[in-house]
């Protein structure tokens, strides 16, 4: 098998479900936030002394994050692409302006101006999707677990209801997440 280029392995990795270090500690920071949010709702609606279930409060939450952090990276993938395709149009007018406007840049050739259009678009495509993707999943996750919460296991004794709607909402987020569409 021929070796890629390094222009083919960049073009990969915008294509690629791997996140970069910096997405990936974004993902993950703000998968802990949301799922440590809920505590305050099991502290004092649900009257849950911290103390006397740390053990639980801390093995719900990491696995909630993780559930969640899944969520944000199947989401983002699935979004950037939809995201670049309908960007596309307005972002390669934009470039196309902007290096028709320098005169240094007046004279590039058709293929290196199509890389800086690409290398925008994905970079627009990208962030979008991450900002749209953490957004998405806290929201649905923050609106399951209260619905769990209050209406769907308000019989159950408080240890449980913690666990059964925390472990429902993350499974469900990190299962619609799953989908393609």
């Amino acid at each position: 098998m021929p070796k890629l280029t390094q222009e083919e392995e960049l073009l990969l990795q915008d294509f690629s479900r791997t996140v970069s270090k910096k997405s990936q500690v974004l993902f993950y920071g703000n998968a802990l936030m949301i799922a440590v949010l809920p505590l305050w709702l099991f502290w004092k609606v649900h009257l849950m002394d911290p103390m006397t279930y740390a053990l639980l409060f801390i093995v719900g939450t990491v696995i909630a994050a993780y559930l969640v952090a899944f969520a944000y990276k199947n989401t983002k993938f699935t979004l950037k692409h939809k995201i670049a395709q309908k960007r596309e149009t307005a972002i390669s007018r934009e470039v196309n302006a902007e290096l028709d406007s320098r005169a240094e840049t007046k004279k590039l050739s058709r293929r290196e101006k199509d890389d800086r259009i690409l290398w925008k678009k994905n970079n627009v495509a990208d962030t979008e999707a991450t900002t749209f993707a953490i957004f998405y999943t806290n929201a649905l996750y923050l609106f399951i677990i209260i619905m769990a919460s209050f209406y769907l296991l308000r019989s159950f004794t408080p240890p449980v209801n913690f666990t059964m709607s925390t472990g429902l909402a993350a499974g469900v987020v990190a299962l619609l997440s799953t989908g393609s569409s």
